[in-house]
C-alpha cells in the first residue's frame, strides 16, 4: 500500500475513534445528568412522604388528646377526654319501698312507694368547672332536686351556686343512697333540705378542718326550695368540721369528725313555717294550724359528730330550731324553740369498713361462687320535742303530738356496690300537751307507730 494511502487510512481511523470517544463522553454526561435528576426527584418524593407521615402523627397525637373515652362501671356511664380535663357522667338512683304498719287500728297506710327515681347528670370542664342536674320522678310529681354549677379555685376554696343541699344537718347532707336506714331520723325535720343559693367551701390545714359558708333564699324546717323565693330576706349558713386525727393511722380516733353548723335568717308568711314534722314511717305527727304564719327571725344550731373505725360506724347530732310565728297575719308574735337529737350506731358484719359514703362489699352476691355480699346491722334512737308554747294557739293539742321518741333497728344487705336491700323496723312513741284529749283526733297518734319498711335500691 502506498505510504500516503496508509497515512490517510490511519488518520481517518484516529478521527473515527476520537469522534466515537466524544460521542460516548456526551452520552455519559447525559446519563449522569438524568440520574441526578431522577435522584433529586426521588429525594423530593421521600421528603414529601416523610412530611406526610409527620403530619399524620401530629394529627393522631392531637386527636388522641381530645378523643373521648367511654367508661361504664359501678359509678355510671362516663365520657371523658384523654387528658382528664373534661368529662360527663350519667348516674342514677332508684328506690322502691314497702311500708307495713302494725296495730294502727285500721289506718290506711300500708303501701308500695317509688321513693326515689333520679337520673343524675354531672360534668366537669377544664378540670375546675363542674355542673350537676338531678330531676326527681319518684313520688306523685316530677321536680328538680339539684341544679348547680361549681368552680374550684384550689383545695381551700370552691364555689357552688344553684340548688343543692343546705349545709346544716349531718344526716341530711349524707347522700341519699348511703343513709343507714330507709328513712332519715326525725331530727332532719328541723333542718333545711335543698335550697337556692351560693356557698364557698374548702379544706384547711391539710384537710384537718373543713368549712362551708353560704347565703340562701331560706326554707323552713325540713323543706325544699320551690325554685323561687317568697320574701326579700335571706338565710346565712355556716358549718365547720374538724378531723384532728385524720393523718394518724395509729390513732383509734383517726375516723373522728366533729363540728357545728348554724343558720340565721328571717321567714315570713305560711311558706316560712314547716308544713309538718314526720315520723320514721313518714306519717305527720305535728303541723301548725292553717292560719299560722312565720314572721321574724329564725335560726338553727346543730353540733354533730361522725366516727368510723373499721366496720364500726357512729353518728350523732343535736338540732335547736327557732322560729317566730303569729296565729294569723295580725296576731301577736311568739318565738318557738323546737329541739331534736339522734344517735345511730352500726357494724358491718362481713368486715368491710363502715363509711359515711356507704359500704363497698369485698365480694358481690353470687350463688354460683358461694359469695353473699356485705351485711350490716344498725340501731338508732331519736327524739323531737315541740315547744310547749306552740299549743293551743299555733297547733291543735288534739291533732298534733308535742313529742316523738323513735327507736329503729335495721339490716342492710349489699349485693354489690350498686344494689342493696334494706330491712328496717321503727317504733315511735308519742307524747301530748297537757291540754290534749284522752283520744287524739288524729288516728295516727292514737297508738305508737310500729312500721316495718323494706327497700330495694339500685344506685350507680
Amino acid at each position: 500500500m502506498p505510504f500516503h494511502r496508509a497515512s490517510h487510512t490511519l488518520f481517518a481511523t484516529v478521527l473515527a475513534v476520537a469522534g466515537s470517544n466524544a460521542l460516548w463522553a456526551d452520552s455519559r454526561d447525559d446519563e449522569i445528568r438524568l440520574l441526578r435528576e431522577q435522584i433529586q426527584a426521588l429525594d423530593q418524593k421521600v421528603r414529601v412522604l416523610e412530611r406526610k407521615q409527620e403530619i399524620e402523627h401530629e394529627e393522631a397525637a392531637a386527636a388522641s388528646k381530645t378523643a373521648a373515652k367511654a367508661t361504664v362501671n359501678d359509678r355510671g356511664f362516663t365520657l371523658s377526654s384523654s387528658d382528664g380535663q373534661n368529662s360527663i357522667r350519667f348516674r342514677g338512683v332508684v328506690q322502691l319501698d314497702s311500708r307495713l304498719f302494725f296495730g294502727d287500728n285500721g289506718v290506711v297506710n300500708n303501701s308500695f312507694v317509688l321513693r326515689r327515681a333520679r337520673p343524675i347528670l354531672e360534668g366537669v370542664f377544664a378540670k375546675n368547672y363542674s355542673f350537676q342536674f338531678v330531676p326527681e320522678f319518684g313520688g306523685s310529681t316530677a321536680t328538680i332536686m339539684d341544679a348547680n354549677l361549681g368552680v374550684t379555685i384550689n383545695k381551700t376554696l370552691q364555689f357552688k351556686i344553684g340548688k343543692f343541699k343546705a349545709p346544716v344537718g349531718l344526716e341530711q347532707l349524707q347522700g341519699d343512697p348511703y343513709v343507714a336506714f330507709a328513712e332519715r331520723s326525725i331530727v332532719t325535720n328541723l333542718v333545711p333540705n335543698r335550697d337556692l343559693g351560693l356557698q364557698a367551701s374548702g379544706d384547711l390545714f391539710g384537710g384537718v378542718v373543713n368549712y362551708t359558708a353560704g347565703i340562701f333564699n331560706g326554707v323552713p324546717d325540713g323543706a325544699n326550695s320551690s325554685n323561687a323565693d317568697f320574701d326579700n330576706d335571706k338565710d346565712f349558713i355556716g358549718r365547720v368540721m374538724a378531723l384532728p386525727f385524720k393523718d394518724d393511722p395509729e390513732s383509734l380516733l383517726q375516723g373522728l369528725t366533729f363540728g357545728v353548723a348554724a343558720s340565721i335568717g328571717r321567714e315570713k308568711t305560711t311558706l316560712g313555717r314547716t308544713a309538718g314534722y314526720r315520723t320514721d314511717g313518714q306519717q305527720t305527727f305535728f303541723s301548725y294550724l292553717a292560719n299560722v304564719v312565720a314572721d321574724g327571725q329564725s335560726w338553727r344550731v346543730s353540733p354533730q359528730l361522725d366516727y368510723r373505725y373499721g366496720p364500726l360506724g357512729l353518728m350523732a347530732e343535736y338540732v335547736l330550731s327557732t322560729v317566730n310565728v303569729r296565729p294569723s297575719a295580725t296576731g301577736a308574735k311568739v318565738e318557738l324553740r323546737n329541739k331534736a337529737w339522734q344517735v345511730t350506731a352500726g357494724y358491718v358484719l362481713t368486715g368491710e369498713d363502715s363509711s359515711y359514703n356507704g359500704v363497698i362489699p369485698k365480694q358481690n352476691f353470687n350463688v354460683g361462687e358461694g359469695t353473699w355480699g356485705g351485711w350490716e346491722v344498725y340501731a338508732r334512737a331519736s327524739q323531737l320535742r315541740i315547744d310547749d308554747a306552740a299549743f293551743p294557739l299555733f297547733a291543735s293539742p288534739s291533732a298534733s303530738a308535742d313529742q316523738a321518741t323513735a327507736y329503729g333497728v335495721g339490716v342492710n344487705w349489699y349485693l354489690s356496690k350498686t344494689v342493696r336491700f334494706m330491712f328496717d323496723y321503727f317504733q315511735t312513741k308519742f307524747d301530748f300537751n297537757a291540754a290534749a284529749p284522752a283520744l287524739s283526733a288524729n288516728a295516727i297518734l292514737r297508738q305508737d307507730e310500729k312500721a316495718f319498711v323494706t327497700r330495694f335500691q339500685v344506685a350507680f
